[in-house]
């Protein structure tokens, strides 16, 4: 079988790079084409080699991961897939990675790191091939300006709407930071499950608590859902909603991944058809595999309304493929018509009441 997608490794660890070259070749579908041990190096090689995918390491000599992103993004956008270590500080600095147009990242051990490489094998794998797939965009194209003149206005904040439900991965700190620049204050409680780690989540959430005039949370058990206000599942454990005294809370909960994850997106959809499905506007974002799709098709069925961001616009196609495949989404729209779909929706239904 012809290796078809071409791979280079930029690493200041030697160990890193040769078992980062191991784990890659051992897939007849990649090929290591080279390898560099810091961003000089990886310059000279990229104009070289031609490759399809970079892994690219955060802290290295010279000009650190970050930096050289920015330019790759810039000069030659092309898919890359980070390298960080899990701790709080390159939580920050790898969703910064991220936002810059970073497909998405692996987690460095600190450690065993022999090991514990050797046991994400399957997930690097997977996220460099979905990365040679994945669409990449300028950097002045990644994050997009408030459009606040091209909004429907809201006139108050009574809906038929009284829920917003969102699952991403693959590309969805791209999206959310997006559709949450654009969304005014007066809009009903919103809750995400996005795939990542633990350590991120929090982090996660202040940086887009300072995009724009939503409040952002990472969930708590029994946090009362509030508008204005968005809740952000924390990265080891499920969300799912729940009626307490007659409000709407977070419940959190520990347990087995769902469909291939913790947190889950089926597990919140699910939790709606439980709650109020007719007042809940459901949306699924970039992200690889089908986690949600089943439930969004139920929280369909159960009458809410729901939204797949379309295939022009997300880095990976694949949840939201996966739901609008079952039938369980009413409109497709493109990434940044999103927050106006949403605000429309509200806005349109207050008038109907």
């Amino acid at each position: 079988m012809t290796r078809a997608i071409k791979v280079l490794i930029v690493d200041d660890s030697a160990l890193i790079r040769e078992m980062l070259t191991s784990i890659l070749n051992s897939d007849p579908v990649l090929n290591v084409v080279g390898t560099a041990p810091d961003a000089l190096k990886a310059r000279e090689m990229i104009k070289q080699l031609n490759p399809d995918v970079v892994t690219l390491d955060i802290e290295m000599p010279k000009m650190n991961g970050i930096e050289f992103l920015r330019k790759i993004m810039k000069l030659r956008p092309m898919p890359v897939v980070m390298i960080s270590t899990m701790t709080q500080n390159s939580a920050a600095i790898t969703l910064e990675a991220l936002e810059i147009g970073a497909v998405d990242f692996v987690a460095k051990p600190k450690h065993d790191v022999e090991r514990e490489l050797g046991e994400k094998a399957k997930e690097i794998i997977a996220k460099v091939k979905t990365a040679a797939n994945a669409k990449v965009k300028p950097l002045e194209q990644t994050i997009f300006p408030a459009s606040k003149e091209t909004m429907v206005p809201m006139q108050g904040s009574t809906s038929q709407y009284n829920m917003i439900v969102i699952g991403a991965s693959t590309g969805g700190v791209e999206a959310l930071r997006t559709i949450f620049s654009d969304l005014p204050k007066a809009m009903p409680p919103i809750f995400v499950v996005q795939h990542m780690p633990k350590q991120f989540t929090k982090t996660f959430a202040q940086r887009l608590n300072g995009l724009g005039e939503l409040t952002v949370h990472e969930a708590e058990d029994y946090m009362i859902a509030r508008s204005g206000h968005v809740y952000i599942a924390p990265g080891d454990r499920h969300l799912r909603l729940a009626k307490s005294k007659g409000e709407v809370v977070c419940r959190l909960m520990e347990g087995n991944p769902v469909s291939g994850h913790i947190p889950s997106v089926d597990v919140l959809f699910d939790s709606v058809c439980h709650v109020d499905p007719e007042r809940t506007i459901g949306v699924m974002l970039s992200g690889m595999g089908k986690d949600g799709a089943e439930s969004m098709l139920k929280m369909h069925q159960a009458g809410s309304y729901t939204v797949g961001q379309d295939e022009q616009s997300c880095v990976v196609y694949g949840m939201p493929k996966a739901a609008y495949e079952k039938g369980g989404v009413d409109v497709q729209a493109d990434l940044k018509k999103i927050a106006n779909v949403l605000i429309s929706l509200c806005h349109k239904n207050k008038e109907t009441e």
